[in-house]
């Protein structure tokens, strides 16, 4: 590995260098990374911002959204001037801003079972902020038969939750096997979410993706990470691989065609 930063990088990036845990090597790691970041809007805002700080060299944007002024109460790297702009390009903006270092692939489109394995293949590590189910269960099978890691995070009023799925430990189907009836779960445009909950949520989801990148420390693997802005408190839960599960398990699949992601995200046994 050619560990050369130019003296910007040894600048910029200093308060990595000097940690044993990262280091020059690690930084370059870092540069060197490719890193899908599943929406632009409020767990993708702090997401997007951190690991461009954090100097990852490639991040995928997949966003098919465009910036409304709804979305300035919480997604903190679109502003006023972006509103109507689609949110890949206006997220593309802020990391040129931020960190001439890191190179933006904007995806103006929405992953779905018809290019998820295509998508999260060229990755090193997917950042899943994605709002709905149909999508978590897509990028869990597809990162599942790719072999990727994904760091992913939900939120809801007052209340957030993030785990990480990595190859060799229990997927998203083990921890929910299906998903919540249709209509069970509102959205933050029927029940509202607190502006500062997706930040707390999104470092989290950063701060795995970078552990992953640097292979530091122990992720969130097969760990549920609850949190409450009300009472501020942090608890985590153990959940184990099923055996059975049909992505993970034994005889889990090897493709994603066919499975009805639009009809309730089931596989069926075969």
């Amino acid at each position: 590995m050619d560990l050369s930063l130019d003296a910007t990088q040894l600048d910029r990036y200093s308060r990595h260098i000097i940690m044993d845990e990262v280091g020059p090597e690690g930084q370059k790691r870092l540069l060197d990374g490719r890193a899908l970041v599943l929406g632009a809007g409020g767990l993708g805002a702090p997401v997007i911002q951190y690991l461009a700080a954090a100097g990852v060299g490639t991040l995928g944007i997949v966003d098919d959204d465009v910036v409304e002024r709804s979305n300035l109460q919480r997604q903190v790297i679109h502003g006023e001037s972006d509103i109507g702009e689609p949110k890949v390009e206006s997220a593309a903006r802020y990391v040129d801003r931020l960190n001439p270092d890191v190179d933006v692939e904007a995806r103006e489109t929405r992953l779905d079972e018809t290019n998820a394995r295509e998508l999260i293949g060229e990755y090193d590590v997917v950042v899943d902020c994605a709002d709905n189910f149909r999508t978590r269960y897509v990028v869990n099978d597809a990162a599942r038969i790719e072999g990727v890691p994904v760091a992913h995070g939900a939120i809801y009023k007052f209340e957030g939750q993030a785990t990480t799925l990595v190859p060799d430990g229990p997927c998203y189907r083990c921890l929910f096997p299906e998903p919540p009836e249709p209509g069970t779960v509102p959205d933050c445009a029927a029940t509202g979410v607190l502006g500062v909950l997706p930040g707390t949520l999104g470092c989290v989801q950063a701060t795995e993706a970078v552990k992953l990148l640097l292979a530091a420390g122990e992720p969130l693997a097969g760990r549920l990470l609850f949190y409450d802005a009300m009472e501020m408190s942090f608890e985590t839960v153990s959940y184990q691989r099923n055996p059975d599960c049909p992505v993970c398990g034994e005889d889990g699949i090897e493709t994603i065609e066919g499975i009805d992601y639009a009809g309730g995200c089931r596989i069926e046994a075969d």
